[in-house]
């Protein structure tokens, strides 16, 4: 079985949130189960090249036809990290290398819409190329939700990809590629087959995402909870209905995470290893990343994280209803993250205004790992949350989540003080239920006894890639059979 994923961002290459996890990870636990995988992302100007040895590949160029003009791309490759597995690579210098991150702030949205049609379509003609014929096709969010859209019309009727079957996985579903319907001309679609309520239209715009629900032969969401969620009207973000009549090939697979990467055991971003047998260390591992945060050590003081993109969906407006209530608390606080202005200058503010908060404005890996070994608690209040990984690092790093119930930090945290509990839930969106929720943290944390069990239970707990692979095999082979 031949497996083609296409993501716009890949990890160890680029990374911005969970996507680029999850695709550089879930490829390595499908080797040895009769499968050739082959991976497609943009060629980022930021990637080092040297560093994973990434070769250009002879005679790839390709020219392509988009609306009026032509663009030209070429292709690298190298294997994916500790595996064999192909990773290739487009390059164009307009749409793609010209940048160093992934998604440049602040460009124009007609712009933006080319970039991710002209790599989706790049995947296919590439695929064809090197004659890597997929029988599954699996899309990532909306950045390649013109994929399912092209194999069920443009491509219907094309032998290369006849057998070809696609996955969508929604990682997110609030990104949705919406525009307006003139963008299918540059997509090269026509607007007759698609442009209607079981296509791509909604409400007399063009939603990429909807296109792809409509489309994919299966749609993947990225917890179980939220797989739920999403078919109300209260998480649907206006596509419930459409997701309400594809309920028959919807379902939800939790993320996982690699323990290889993750694992404050062998961990060589942080100053000392500790294991659950062994956790002395996490206390020193404490005292470290207080010095970053210019914060003072107090031995018996729980210290709160907060790794995150700082945007509304993370439940930042929690934070800011109790900003008084915070600052008094007998705990310190530390964040590190960036996103919208209001929400940086905010934490800026807190840092100045407070003897126990401090933010650092700014995302880095190396940090963000003494972060998740030195915290006593990590705080997730998110409106909603496709999955969430922050919290699965977290519980392996010993590091007891506090989070509101909600999608996968729902499916993944046991709230204390049941059975097996490995941290604390509060279930309303509101800013004084998370407020004492937080506190009861913190009163618990005073009985070392008690957090001694938690510890224990967070670092024992078992949300490595295996079995999560193995749902995606399933999947993947029962659409094979029913070609």
């Amino acid at each position: 079985m031949k497996i083609l994923f296409a993501s716009f961002e890949l990890a160890p290459f680029t990374k911005v949130g969970g996507l680029a996890d999850v695709m550089g990870s879930l490829p390595k636990y499908l080797q040895g189960e009769g499968m050739e995988m082959a991976i497609f992302t943009p060629f980022i100007g930021s990637i080092n090249a040297d560093k994973y040895n990434i070769q250009d590949i002879p005679n790839s160029r390709l020219r392509l036809k988009f609306g009026y003009a032509e663009y030209i791309f070429t292709l690298k490759m190298c294997k994916l990290p500790h595996t064999d597995i192909n990773v290739f690579f487009i390059d164009n210098p307009k749409f793609f290398s010209c940048f160093n991150c992934v998604y440049p702030a602040g460009i124009d949205s007609w712009y933006e819409q080319e970039r991710f049609i002209t790599f989706s379509k790049a995947v296919l003609e590439y695929a064809r190329l090197l004659n890597f014929k997929p029988d599954i096709i699996h899309c990532n969010d909306w950045h390649t939700a013109m994929i399912p859209v092209w194999i069920k019309t443009s491509y219907k009727n094309d032998d290369f990809f006849k057998n070809s079957k696609t996955v969508f996985s929604i990682h997110n579903l609030a990104y949705q590629g919406r525009y307006f319907p003139e963008i299918l001309d540059f997509a090269g679609i026509d607007k007759n087959e698609v442009f209607h309520q079981y296509g791509l239209e909604h409400y007399g715009s063009l939603i990429w995402m909807k296109g792809a629900i409509n489309y994919a032969d299966k749609v993947i969401a990225v917890s179980p909870k939220y797989a739920r969620e999403i078919l109300t009207y209260e998480y649907g973000e206006g596509l419930d209905w459409t997701l309400n009549i594809n309920k028959n090939k919807l379902c939800g697979i939790l993320n996982g995470i690699d323990y290889e990467e993750f694992n404050p055991q062998y961990d060589k971003l942080i100053k000392y290893n500790y294991s659950p047998s062994d956790i002395e260390n996490k206390e020193k591992c404490k005292q470290d990343i207080l010095k970053d945060y210019w914060l003072e050590y107090k031995k018996g003081r729980p210290l709160i994280a907060m790794i995150s993109r700082l945007v509304e969906q993370k439940g930042i407006d929690l934070l800011k209803a109790v900003e008084n209530d915070l600052k008094k608390l007998d705990a310190d606080i530390i964040i590190l993250g960036t996103g919208e202005k209001r929400y940086e200058d905010f934490f800026v503010w807190m840092s100045y205004n407070s003897k126990n908060i401090r933010a650092r404005i700014e995302y880095r890996a190396d940090i963000c790992n003494r972060i998740y070994a030195g915290a006593d608690m990590f705080l997730m209040p998110s409106r909603f949350e496709p999955c969430g990984l922050s919290q699965l690092i977290a519980l392996k790093y010993g590091t007891i989540p506090v989070v509101r119930a909600t999608g996968g930090l729902d499916d993944t945290i046991k709230a204390y003080p049941e059975k097996d509990a490995d941290g604390f839930k509060f279930y309303n969106y509101n800013a004084h239920e998370m407020l004492n929720c937080i506190k009861y943290a913190i009163e618990v944390y005073k009985n070392k006894y008690e957090w001694s069990k938690l510890i224990l239970n967070a670092m024992n707990a078992d949300f490595s890639w295996k079995k999560s692979a193995m749902q995606y095999k399933k999947i993947y082979n029962e659409l094979v059979k029913d070609k």
